[in-house]
Order: C-alpha cells, then sequence, then structure tokens
C-alpha cells in the first residue's frame, strides 16, 4: 500500500514540476495570464450601472496602481471613451489604445520580450450594461506578480484538478488491492490457527479465489504429509521400546535363575532400565499426538483411579498415598495423557524421597496437585531425594509433565516446600488444547 501511494503522490509531483516548467518558459502564455488576472482584479472595482457606472480601486491593487512610479499604470473606460480611472497622465496615451477606438475583447503588446515582464495589454467587461475596457501596463514587474500569477494557475488549474484525480484513482486502487488482498489475508489467519497437532485442521477453500484456493490445496497437503509423518514417528518408537524390551526381559529371565545378591541388584538395574525406555518412548510419542483425541474430562475421576491402581505399589515402597479435594474440574483433554502425568508425579515422589513420606494427590478448582510431607525431624536430603534436589535439573519423568501440560494449555511447577515438594498442574479459565511447535 505505501509503495501505491508512494508512487501517486511522485507522479503528482513530477507532472507538476512538468507543466510548472512549460508555463514558466513560456513566455507569451505568462504574459497573457498576467493581463487576465490584472484585469479581472480591477474590474472588481466597477460598480453601479449606465450611464452612472463609478469605479472604486480595490484596496488589494493599492500598492501597484495608487501611485505613477509603482512600476504597474491601469486605466478604466467605457466602451464611448468616457473614463472611470486611470493612474498615469500623458503615458496613458502613449500606452494604452486611443479613446475613440471601439476596444477589442482582448489586446495584448510586449514592449520588451523576457523576465521581468516589460507589457501592456487590456480586455472588454460588460458591466451595469455596458462594455468596458480594462486596460494594464508594466514596466520589468518590479513587485514581481508573475510568481503570484504562476501561483494561482498552478493552484486553481493544477494542484485541485490532480488532488481529486489523485484521490480518486488512488483511492479506488487501495481499495481494490485490499478487496483483492482480503481473500489472502484471511487465508494466513487460517493457516496460523492451523494446529499441526490436529489431524482435522486444514483449510476451507469454499469461496476462495482460485489462485489463493491452490495456495490453501498446498498447504493442506504439507500438513497432510505432517499427519503422515507423525503416524510413523509412533510406529517408529513403538517398535524400538519392542525391540529394546524383549532383550531386556530375557535377561532379566535369565537373572532370576541365579540365586545371588548382585543378580538382584542387577534385576533391580533392568527395572529402572525398563521404565527409562518406556519414558523415553512416551515422550517421544507426545511430539506425535494428534489433538483430535480430546474429549471433556472429570479430574476428580482420573485421580481417583490413577490413585487407587498405584496405591499397593506405593504401600509396598514404605510410603503412603492419600486423595484430597471435592472440587469437580470437567477440561478438554486426554484421559490417558493425564493419567500418565499423575502417575508420573506420585513415582517421582516415591522414586526421590525416604521411605514413611506422605504423598498427597490433591484436587482443586483449577488444577491437580501431587505433595510429598517428610516426617518431621528427617532430613529431607538424604537418599535419592538428596541426589534429585542436588541436580537442580528435572528428570524424564517430569519432562513428559511438563510436555502434556504444554499439550494441555496448562501451567505446570514443581517446588521445593517447607515439609517436602509439591507438583501443580494449573488449567486456564478456559481449558483446551494449546497450539505448540513440535521439539
Amino acid at each position: 500500500m505505501g509503495r501505491i501511494v508512494f508512487f501517486a503522490v511522485l507522479a503528482m509531483l513530477l507532472q507538476l514540476l512538468v507543466v510548472f516548467s512549460d508555463y514558466y518558459w513560456n513566455d507569451g502564455e505568462l504574459s497573457r495570464l498576467f493581463v487576465e488576472q490584472e484585469t479581472d482584479r480591477l474590474a472588481d472595482g466597477v460598480s453601479g450601472t449606465a450611464p452612472n457606472l463609478a469605479f472604486t480601486l480595490p484596496e488589494s491593487l493599492a500598492a501597484r496602481y495608487a501611485r505613477q512610479d509603482s512600476g504597474y499604470v491601469a486605466r478604466v473606460r467605457t466602451d464611448d471613451g468616457r473614463i472611470l480611472f486611470a493612474s498615469c497622465s500623458d503615458d496613458c496615451e502613449r500606452r494604452f489604445l486611443p479613446l475613440d477606438m471601439r476596444p477589442p475583447n482582448f489586446w495584448l503588446r510586449t514592449i520588451r520580450p523576457g523576465k521581468p515582464l516589460t507589457l501592456v495589454g487590456g480586455r472588454a467587461f460588460v458591466a451595469g450594461n455596458q462594455t468596458i475596457l480594462v486596460e494594464v501596463a508594466t514596466i520589468g514587474d518590479p513587485q514581481d506578480v508573475l510568481s503570484d500569477v504562476l501561483g494561482n494557475e498552478v493552484l486553481e488549474h493544477m494542484i485541485v484538478p490532480m488532488s481529486i484525480l489523485l484521490v480518486l484513482v488512488l483511492g479506488g486502487t487501495l481499495l481494490s488491492v485490499r478487496k483483492a488482498l482480503r481473500p489472502v489475508r484471511a487465508a494466513a489467519l487460517a493457516a496460523d490457527a492451523m494446529d499441526p497437532f490436529d489431524s482435522r485442521s486444514h483449510l476451507l477453500t469454499d469461496g476462495m479465489p482460485l489462485e489463493i484456493a491452490h495456495l490453501a490445496e498446498a498447504v493442506n497437503r504439507a500438513f497432510a504429509r505432517v499427519g503422515e509423518l507423525m503416524k510413523s514417528q509412533k510406529v517408529l518408537t513403538s517398535g524400538i521400546a519392542h525391540e529394546v524390551r524383549t532383550p531386556l526381559a530375557a535377561m532379566k529371565l535369565e537373572l532370576s535363575r541365579i540365586d545371588h545378591p548382585r543378580a538382584r541388584k542387577a534385576e533391580a538395574d533392568l527395572d529402572e532400565l525398563v521404565r527409562f525406555v518406556g519414558q523415553l518412548t512416551a515422550l517421544a510419542r507426545l511430539d506425535s499426538f494428534d489433538r483430535s483425541l480430546f474429549t471433556d474430562v472429570d479430574l476428580s475421576e482420573i485421580a481417583s483411579e490413577v490413585v487407587q491402581s498405584l496405591a499397593p505399589w506405593v504401600y509396598g515402597h514404605q510410603h503412603s498415598l492419600a486423595l484430597e479435594g471435592s472440587a469437580r474440574r470437567v477440561v478438554k483433554a486426554v484421559d490417558g495423557l493425564l493419567k500418565d502425568a499423575i502417575r508420573n508425579l506420585i513415582e517421582n515422589a516415591v522414586r526421590h524421597t525416604p521411605p514413611g513420606t506422605a504423598i498427597v494427590v490433591r484436587t482443586t478448582a483449577n488444577g491437580i496437585d501431587v505433595e510429598d510431607l517428610r516426617k518431621v525431624g528427617r532430613d529431607r536430603h538424604d537418599g535419592d531425594g538428596q541426589a534429585q534436589e542436588r541436580s537442580g535439573g528435572m528428570g524424564i519423568g517430569l519432562k513428559i509433565v511438563q510436555q502434556i501440560a504444554v499439550l494441555h494449555g496448562a501451567v505446570f511447577t514443581h517446588t521445593q516446600t517447607g515439609h517436602g515438594r509439591i507438583a501443580q498442574l494449573r488449567f486456564q479459565d478456559n481449558p483446551g488444547p494449546a497450539l505448540i511447535q513440535p521439539q
């Protein structure tokens, strides 16, 4: 838009410069315009009707025609030779037409060619039902009336009509361009709102111009290709998990036949490795997630299900597990992913706290909390918890929870409290999937 306005104004200025130059170097045209302008202004001073015509010199012209030494002279007379005004004496007889001569409608004589103007001329008018002749002459144009003549000509015959033309043409062009680009803008906004994690997301081409529809179809094909890549990534991660878990399960089976404390330690390490591989697979699958699976989920219900399923495992590790809160909150989410998030938080609390820690899952009006409350007087920095807190980092389990939170448009925090740690999932007031970029 800015370019259109710039070149339109530039074209106007160039045209103005060309026309101005043409006027300035045309002395004959300038002389004619000089006589027309000055006689028009002087004719405004004629009043009354025949035979009682009178003339009053306009105030704007008093500096030029009230004095005989100003370089300008003028005479106003009727067609029968009666003089209404004269700013000269004998000079008028030599420069103007004889009084007994019937005046023409317009006459001009150049005394000295070139600039400054030196000329004499006259023009006939009808005032009060009688023809009058207004005659003017200048010697050298000492007050530079020529500049005023050029200014009036440029303003009246160039700037005003060209400005109207510029506004109409420029306005029509801008409106046409804006109307032509409206489908492009609509397509851009629709493309910006597309969700790469939703296989149903695509651009609608109904009502689009043919050229924009081709672009929209190309974008839809690109998103379809992204969907195929996401499905391929799911298959790949599942295959990797299967290929890794099978030899690990065989190794654990062989170790179970060995009656030795080191074999039990190796079995525990294999269990951790299997869990780690499972978490890596889960994290990879989140990057190829399809958001079309979102449904209405009650946070209280899924928290209750996870607590019930993990309670035996938690008690087996000498911890306690409790569910608090009765607030009911329904959000747009994937049931399985939120369960994985709560499960990871509980498992993280169990693995990184000393025995006897109380783990509380709490549902609130805006999310879910998982807090570990360690026994009073017990050093909360011992065991695995000490290593976790010294690292200051976020384990892969918490990475998975954070990614799940981002997928659901929620906020995940994991902070230290006076009695342990608390992990919080906070959902927005308008729950729903958030648009994120694949990592």
